[in-house]
């Protein structure tokens, strides 16, 4: 008997460029980073014609897709769209890792078929795709520190070292969170890390 091999893409949100690594917004570029570090998978490589960074790690019988778009937050629709379409992956196969700012710093969320919560690159995705019926794994970055701080220059400012200590048991746990997602699927997954 041959297993069919099944498909999944991976997208860590942020924004490209060195002024913006290790924002909170990047958090989802990071979430990936911890993913290729652990797995071991071949190098991010650049693929204009998905403007993204791509990866890929083979679990048992699922080939995953790490993709990081390079089309800045708030476009990640298209990039997202491309490399569903590229390699043929349905949008109930992609888990999306984000920031969240309603989210206390280095907590997560696992969320199926929800609205964007306000996140624009979220929204974006919705609109691109026009389903919102995908996983996500939100990342608790909150919250501001002063409630009357602007949350763009909130979530666009780099983690502190204390904040760093907070967010990296979860990073670290991120492998296991994702694999648990695939592996058991998301209403086993919640239950154990929501």
């Amino acid at each position: 008997m041959t297993l069919s091999l099944r498909h999944f893409l991976l997208v860590g949100l942020g924004n490209p460029g060195q002024e913006y690594e290790h924002t909170r917004h990047n958090v989802g570029f990071l979430a990936l980073d911890q993913l290729q570090k652990d797995w071991q998978t071949d190098e991010f490589k650049e693929n204009k014609k998905l403007n993204a960074f791509v990866s890929n790690y083979q679990l048992s019988t699922v080939n995953c897709k790490l993709c990081k778009p390079i089309t800045f937050m708030n476009l990640s629709g298209k990039a997202v769209r491309k490399t569903l379409t590229y390699y043929k992956i349905n949008p109930d196969s992609l888990i999306v890792l984000h920031d969240d700012i309603d989210l206390p710093l280095g907590q997560i969320r696992i969320v199926q078929n929800s609205s964007d919560g306000g996140h624009n690159g979220v929204q974006n995705i919705i609109d691109k795709l026009g389903t919102q019926n995908f996983i996500r794994v939100k990342i608790g970055i909150g919250p501001k520190p002063h409630p009357e701080m602007d949350a763009a220059d909130f979530v666009l400012g780099k983690f502190t070292k204390e904040e760093q200590k907070k967010l990296q048991p979860i990073l670290s746990q991120m492998p296991d969170i994702i694999k648990g997602i695939i592996t058991e699927g998301v209403e086993k997954a919640q239950n154990k890390y929501n």
